[in-house]
Parts: C-alpha cells; structure tokens; sequence
C-alpha cells in the first residue's frame, strides 16, 4: 500500500482494518487484512492552521507585511512599465513531471481570490497569513508520500490556498469564477445534507433589475447545493408557481443536470400580482414536510431561501403553525434592493428561525451574501467539533492531462473550525483542508493483471457514473442496490462487453463478489467471468531456468503490470521491470516489494513457451513456407503477460508496422489488462481461430493485414498476414473445389451469385468487390441479414453509451443531431457543436450452435435464395447469396448509434421528461448529520444594513479603473 493511501485512509479512523477484496486467478476470493495506523494528514493540516494562527497574525503586524502574498493571478506579471504587479512578484516555477509537466513551486503555496472578491480585504489578508504556515506542512506531507498531487485550504472567506504553486490564469473575460465554497468537496465537509425550497417573489415590485438579482440569487444557491441536497424553485405572488410544474409537491436531487434544468427555467420568471408570501410560505412548509415524510430525502436539515424585495408583516402565525417550537426548518431572507423598509420584518424571521437575512442591492453582492447560509448550516457540526472526513464522488480534473485526456480524481476533505470556548456557540467554520486523490492511485493498490480501466471519452460534465451505467444489465439494479447499502455477497449476470472501439461484442457470463470497505465510504466489486479465468497452471521451474528464458529476445513483459513495485524507492525507480525481477530473485534487496505468485507464473510462462522460438526460427529459414511474405509476424501471449514475438520479414517490409508495437494500443499487453486479440480468442471455443481485420479512424477500412489467433488452456498464439495473400488463397481454395468432379456444382466466379466470407459480428473479410472489406455485412446485403437475424442466425444486440458525445447541427432549422464522433468532419456547411447525449446502438454475434441455414426472400416478387455456412474451427462464415433478384429496396441494417432522449432533447415530451425528473435510484446517505446543536447561538442571524465588503470592493476597482497610479 502506498504511503499515500496509508495516511488518508487512517484520517477515516486510527487505527482501523479495512477489508479488501482481492481477485485470485484460480477464480476464488481471497480476503486480504491491511491495517492503517499513522498521523492523520488531513487532521495535521487543520491543526497546523490553527495552532499557528496567532502566532503567525502576531509576527506579521511586527514586521509590516500584512498586506503581501502570492497571488495566483498575479504572479510574475509586471506593468506597463516592467514592475512586479503588487501581490505578485518573481515566483518560481518548473515544470514536474509528476504533476505532468506542469509549471510549480514545490516550496510554497499560492493564493487564489474569487475576482468578484477585493484580494486586499483586511479579512482574506488575515486569513492568508494566518495560513501560511500550511506551506511547510504541505511540503512535509509530499516528502513524505511523494504520489501526492494537490494539497489546499478552502478559507471560509472565500480565498483558496494552493499547493504546490501554480499560475492561474483568468478567461477571455479577465474573469476567475473559482470559488472554493462553491466546490463539492468544501460544502460536503463544511454542511450536513439538506432539503431546500428556493421561495422567489415574483409579484409586480420586483421588475426589471430586482428580478435580474433574483435570478442571480437562485442560481447561486444552486451552485451551493451538492448531490446529497433536495430541493426546488416555487415562485409566489397571489398564487404559487413551480418553476418546472411537473415537480409540484416534491423535490429533487440537487446532480447538474437537475441544477442546469431548472436554471434554464428561471428566465421564465415574470413579475405582475400582488405578493402574498403567507400562500409561499405555508406552500413551501408543506412540500418540505411531505417530502420530509417519504424518507427520500437528506432526512437531515431542512430550509426556505426566500428571494424577496420585502414582507409586510412577520407571519408569525405561519411559523407557530408550521415551525415552532422545534424550528426544525431555517428561513434565509434574501432581501433584494436598496430598500430597507421591510427589513426588520425579514430578519425577525431569519432570527425567530435560526436562519440569516442578508440584503442583496446589486449584482456584485450575490456571490458573496448567498454564501452566508453556509457558515449557519456548518454551525451545528462545528459546535460538536465533528472532523467528518468526507470523500467526493470522481470528476475530472481539467489541470491535469495524461496525453488520453482529463484525469479522474476523487477528493478527501475535512472541516476546520474555531476551538475557542469563548466562541464555541457561534460555530465559527475556518474553512476546509483537503486533498486530490487520483483514481489511477486506488487503482494501484490491485495488481495490474487483475483489472481493466476504462479510458472512454468522457462528457464535458462528466461527474461519476453510476454503477448501472456501467453493468447496464443488471436491469433491476440488484447488484447497484446491494453494493450503495453496503452488503456483503455475489451475484451473477450475463453480459455483453464491447470491444474493438465498440464495433464488436463478447458475450460473457460474470460472477460478482462484494462487499463493503470498513471504515470508509466504499464499496468494493470484483467481477470474474465464467470459463477463462477460471484455471489457471502453475509449474515449478528453477529460477536460472526461468531468468534464462525470460531474457530472450523475443520476450517483452506487459507495459506497466507491476510485478514489482519500482515506485516506493527511489534507487528502484529507474529499473525496468526484468531487472526488478532478477534484483528480487536474487534477494539482495530486501525492500523491495513485488508479486511472488505472479513471477513464479510468468517464470513457469517462459519456460514452457521457449521451444517456439527454435520452431519459429526454423520457419523463417525454411523459405519455401513463406515464399511469398504472406505471413509476418507470429506472435504468442500468456495471461501472466509475457509476450513472444517473431518477425518474418523485416521491420521495414511490415504492411501494419504498429502491430504489437507501443503505438498499438489494443494490440499489446498494457496497463489496460489484456490486448484485443487475447481477449477475442480467449472467448472462442479453445482450440479454433479467431480471424479479424483491424479498423482504422474512418468509417470503413479496407485493411492491408489480418490477425488469425488461437486459443489453448493457458494462452494465446497468432500471426499476422497480409489480407492479399489470404483473400488470394480463399478464391484458389474454391476453384479448387468448382473443379473436383461433382464435389461443387457451381463456383464464386459464376456471375449469378456474390460469395462473402464474413466473422461472427458480421463483418467482411473477403468480397468479389474489394471496396467492401471491413464494411458490414447489412449494410451490403440488408435484406440477407435481415432474414438471418429473424432466423436467429445472427442476433442484434443493444449496447448503451452513456458518455457519448453528439454533434448538434446548430444552423439548421430543426435543431436535429448528428451523432458522429468527434473525430469524424462534418460534410455540411452548418455550425456545429458538441454536446453530451446517451445513445444506444446495435452490435451483432453469431449463433455457435447454428453450423448452416438456408433461406429465401421475396423482393417484390422475385425469390432471392441464400445458404450461410460456419466454416469449421474458426470464427468465419461463408454466405453465397444469389444475385440475380434486385432486393436494393430493403434497407441496409447499420450500426449507427441514435440518442437516447434526454432532458434537453425531450421537450417536446413533457410526461417523459417528468418522469426523467423525478426518479431517483437508491443512494447511500453520508454517514452524520448535524442539523442542529443546544449550544448553537441562532440569534447571531444577519448583519448590519451597511455597504457589502463586495460592493466596496467593485467601488474600489473602478475608482483604480478611473484614476489608475
């Protein structure tokens, strides 16, 4: 286990055993104990902050330097006349491939300010010296556990500290909208879950800009809300009006496309009517109680955001009615304008329902005077002195790029909050600590053979995807239910895996294993499929035997399987893996960790494979075999990962010269698990072959080469050929048998019928018309392959891609999509975007059991006749079909993908897209809830009506706009 994973795990508890599940190949379970013991990382970081605090302000008023830091933005900038920008100043930056190739400063940290935010205020100046003392804990923690990538500190006030140090740049507008108090992992540790009702006036004294406010206001609080939240937006003047009227009475989980549906909704606020807030009020108390009552919900604390320009009495009878004494719901008064008439009123209510009033009287104070609600929410938990550890779901971390796209992250973070007595009941948050965990580090802790990882496209707002997403047969969420409650069991399921960029699918039978993880918030799968996988040989042969057959040169081991761990020391990270394995087998390096079981079985791999390499060398001398430079390459594979390969002709003379070759990612042993045609044979019947053809980017493919692989018990063997020379001995082969006497009454070369050797996904090998290789067969012969399909010859098979992306013709009239991949140019003079979608498309299998059928069609009169028959030991067909009736009006069955209809694309049905809205599959609940605390002080409950720290800070930048030094 990796330092790394050590300590942040035993922030979840100290010391505590996790149990972990482990994939053996003989196809049991193994249960597998780690106990983590330690320092706390995140809980060092929380007390560094707040044992330096005053230590640090105390020493920075003595030397006068309270007022400088790094600033993010402003880092190594200068002005029109070659100065430093204040704040700013030389920071050195270097690029670390460890944070791939980035630009940073592993000493120090930097700061970040939201730009809506004056980076000179006296509380963000504070804070960030107060702060500063994190910096040498967080170099600390990367010495220690250098797999560490992002550190930081979220201030309460807004301003974001950063390790290590890195530039950040604004938009094309000069904007940064980064706002730590807006990202998952700060309001998943700062607050408890929550249900909300979002109350907007929209009576008639709400026109114009005070309405433009509102809209602002709403959409901020959504920004707030995470998936763990309920809510909705019901506006009210004489009468009340949900925002999406489908959702009447209820509420819905807070994921984005909930929060995005209902933004889209608000510019159909319209102000008229008189306000009547007791109707909105009583409404809003009602659907929180109902709702509250169906245990969908947080189940945890409950509020009303009411966005208003003003109350004319204190409704003190809705609240008796609905809320007291218990106060189980707090109000949030928003009030919106200069006005402040009818302030008393709201913040009355804000007080009487420990909740906050703030007064909203521009745009710019938005932001800022939403994020108020949040410091009462963590009130509760901060009273109780509650280091909850939280663990945000995985998305994508667009500052880092691997070369294959956004890396997946997950977040752990935890609250840090005031410890003085003197301020316990106010529950002062400080902010909140936490740290980027990629998911590629989880996924080091399983060796490497004994997983497979995705490396789809993945959609712009791409969050984590649901389990029944991925096992998508498991129609009735069996084995997604029972891992979210945390069970402990198996289950098994067919499924179908697509492979070869989806254009083909195995059909495999997988036994699941589960259980959860303690101590934490995960569950733990392992999927095993049925048959291969199961067994597995295991040999005994002395290591100078095996070393001595491992190092031929024709061996290559699996691209980034850890057979050992060259990661953890320095002196071992420059060995490849072989050296690694001689290092560890000779016992000279006692620290080093590596898989005993996995060397014996690549040992025991080499030894029994070494006599191919005589065998193959004996046919590359033997030239009467390969004359023609049909064959060129053979190669063999083992499910230790260890690869033979011999060239037939010369590197230069290869027709596919990426082949086996790093640049050939489906084709050899990578991190990825197995390649493409391991996996394809090791499907088949053991002892047949499997014959495929390549595809390129395009559409089609008309490919120079062929891949014929074979299965045994234990591995995989192959060559590559040129399809020339196959295609050129299929004709010969049937001349060849036109000619025996009475043995084939007629012949490919007889002009009344068509002859295809097509495989078991129903693509073409071989064709009369060349230009047809690589295409499918439906789409050449789609009245045949209609007719096979209904014969249950061939069968069509549904597959999901719920990360698709679709390009959506923008100019054209009936704003219709094209789901085209991305790579694919558009043939249209149209404007197009791209935009997430699902879809689902058709992918085929032949029947094994089915060896020949015969059948007719009618096309229009005429009889077109067929006979399809499994060619023996292989995954090929021939199909003879006769071509003397035109069936051209049927039409060719393709594989194009269509959308699945999706809220954006389903406005025109309103039933489908309620429905979308209101399902909810079962979710796992965070494991505390702090709605309230007897110590809380609820009469601390709004400020001052004065001008916003906001509003002076864009009065402050357009004074230095107008009068610049």
């Amino acid at each position: 286990m990796r330092p790394f994973l050590t300590s942040v795990l035993s922030c979840l508890c100290s010391p505590c055993r996790v149990k972990l599940w482990a994939s053996a190949f003989g196809g049991e379970i193994k249960s597998i104990s780690a106990k983590y013991s330690g320092s706390q990382l995140l809980q060092k970081v929380g007390s560094a902050l707040l044992c330096s605090a005053l230590e640090r302000l105390r020493k920075s008023e003595r030397e006068g330097e309270k007022d400088k830091y790094f600033n993010a933005v402003l880092i190594n900038e200068v002005d029109e006349e070659g100065n430093s920008m204040e704040l700013g100043g030389d920071f050195l930056l270097q690029p670390n491939d460890h944070f791939n190739n980035l630009s940073v400063n592993l000493s120090l940290s930097v700061v970040q300010v939201p730009t809506n935010m004056y980076n000179k205020d006296s509380a963000i100046v504070n804070g960030v010296y107060w702060s500063e003392a994190l910096n040498k804990v967080f170099v600390d923690n990367f010495e220690r556990d250098p797999s560490l990538i992002w550190q930081y500190f979220g201030s309460a006030k807004g301003f974001f500290r950063q390790y290590p140090g890195i530039k950040w740049r604004p938009d094309e507008h000069g904007v940064i909208a980064f706002d730590c108090r807006n990202r998952k992992w700060y309001i998943q540790a700062a607050t408890s879950p929550k249900d909300v009702v979002i109350l907007v006036d929209v009576s008639g004294s709400m026109k114009g800009l005070r309405l433009t406010i509102a809209r602002q206001t709403v959409s901020s609080i959504l920004d707030t809300l995470g998936d763990d939240d309920f809510f909705n937006v019901i506006a009210y003047n004489d009468e009340v009006h949900y925002v999406e009227p489908c959702l009447n009475g209820t509420l819905v989980q807070a994921d984005v496309t909930n929060k995005d549906h209902f933004r889209m909704n608000l510019d159909k606020l319209l102000a008229k009517g008189i306000g009547m807030l007791d109707v909105g009020l009583t409404e809003a108390f009602e659907v929180l109680n109902d709702f509250n009552q169906t245990g969908r919900g947080s189940v945890c604390s409950q509020a009303i955001m009411l966005v208003t320009d003003g109350a004319v009495d204190t409704y003190d009878s809705v609240f008796a009615k609905y809320n007291w004494p218990d106060r189980k719901v707090r109000i949030f008064p928003y009030l919106i304008g200069r006005e402040s008439a009818f302030a008393d009123n709201l913040k009355w209510m804000a007080c009487a329902n420990k909740g906050y009033f703030t007064q909203i009287s521009t745009l710019a104070d938005v932001q800022e005077n939403v994020m108020e609600y949040l410091h009462v929410l963590s009130r509760p938990k901060v009273i109780a002195q509650e280091h909850d550890t939280v663990w945000t779901e995985a998305y994508i971390d667009s500052t880092l790029e691997d070369g294959q796209g956004p890396i997946l992250m997950t977040t752990v973070a935890m609250p840090v909050f005031s410890t003085k007595n003197e301020t316990r009941n106010r529950g002062i948050l400080l902010g909140v600590v936490g740290t980027d965990v990629p998911v590629s580090e989880l996924l080091k802790t399983i060796p490497k053979y004994k997983y497979e990882e995705s490396k789809k496209r993945r959609k712009p707002n791409y969050s984590s995807v649901d389990l029944s997403e991925v096992e998508w047969e498991d129609k009735d969420d069996i084995l997604r239910n029972a891992m979210v409650n945390r069970k402990t069991g198996t289950f098994s399921m067919e499924v179908k895996k697509t492979v070869d960029k989806g254009k083909r699918v195995l059909v495999l039978h997988n036994d699941y294993y589960y259980t959860d993880i303690k101590g934490t918030p995960f569950s733990l799968g392992v999927a095993l499929s049925r048959g291969h996988g199961k067994y597995f040989f295991r040999g005994n042969v002395t290591v100078e035997e095996g070393l001595h057959d491992l190092e031929h040169p024709d061996v290559q081991l699996a691209d980034e399987w850890t057979y050992c761990d060259t990661d953890e020391h320095p002196e071992h990270r420059y060995l490849s893996q072989i050296e690694a394995i001689k290092l560890y087998l000779s016992g000279r390096e006692p620290h080093l960790k590596c898989d005993k079981e996995l060397i014996q079985e690549v040992l025991f791999d080499a030894v029994v494979t070494a006599p191919l390499e005589a065998y193959w060398t004996s046919l590359v001398l033997n030239k009467s075999e390969n004359s023609d430079k049909g064959v060129e390459i053979a190669y063999l594979g083992t499910r230790t990962g260890l690869s033979r390969i011999n060239l037939f002709v010369v590197p230069d003379q290869l027709t596919n010269q990426d082949f086996l070759t790093a640049e050939d990612k489906e084709g050899v042993f990578n991190a990825d698990h197995f390649p493409l045609w391991y996996k394809r044979a090791a499907e088949q019947v053991p002892g047949t072959f499997v014959y495929s053809l390549p595809f390129n980017t395009g559409r089609y493919t008309c490919p120079l080469c062929e891949n014929i692989t074979e299965q045994s018990s234990f591995d995989t063997v192959g060559i590559q050929m040129k399809l020339e020379f196959f295609q050129r001995k299929f004709w010969t082969a049937s001349r060849q048998c036109a000619a025996l006497d009475g043995r084939c009454s007629i012949s490919c070369d007889n002009e009344n019928i068509n002859c295809y050797l097509i495989d078991n996904n129903g693509f073409i090998l071989v064709a009369e018309d060349y230009s047809l290789t690589g295409m499918f067969f439906g789409e050449a012969e789609g009245a045949v392959m209609n007719k096979l399909l209904l014969m249950g010859s061939f069968k069509r098979v549904t597959l999901y891609d719920y990360q698709a992306i679709c390009r959506i013709f923008a100019e054209s009239s009936d704003g219709s999509r094209a789901l085209l991949d991305v790579s694919t140019p558009s043939q249209r003079g149209d404007r197009t975007m791209l935009v997430p979608c699902d879809t689902e498309y058709p992918a085929f299998v032949s029947e094994r059991t089915i060896k020949e059928t015969t059948g007719n069609i009618d096309c229009e009169g005429c009889i077109k006749s067929f006979v399809i028959q499994q060619i023996p030991s292989s995954n090929l067909f021939m199909v003879v079909v006769d071509n003397k009736c035109d069936c051209s009006e049927a039409a060719p069955i393709t594989m194009d993908p269509i959308e699945i209809i999706s809220l954006t694309a389903a406005a025109h049905n309103e039933s489908l897209k309620c429905e979308r809205l209101k399902f909810q599959k079962d979710r796992r609940r965070p494991d505390s809830c702090h709605p309230f605390h007897p110590e809380e002080n609820s009469m601390e409950c709004g400020g001052a009506l004065n001008l916003s720290p906001s509003l002076m800070a864009t009065l402050f930048c357009l004074l230095l706009a107008l009068f610049p030094r």
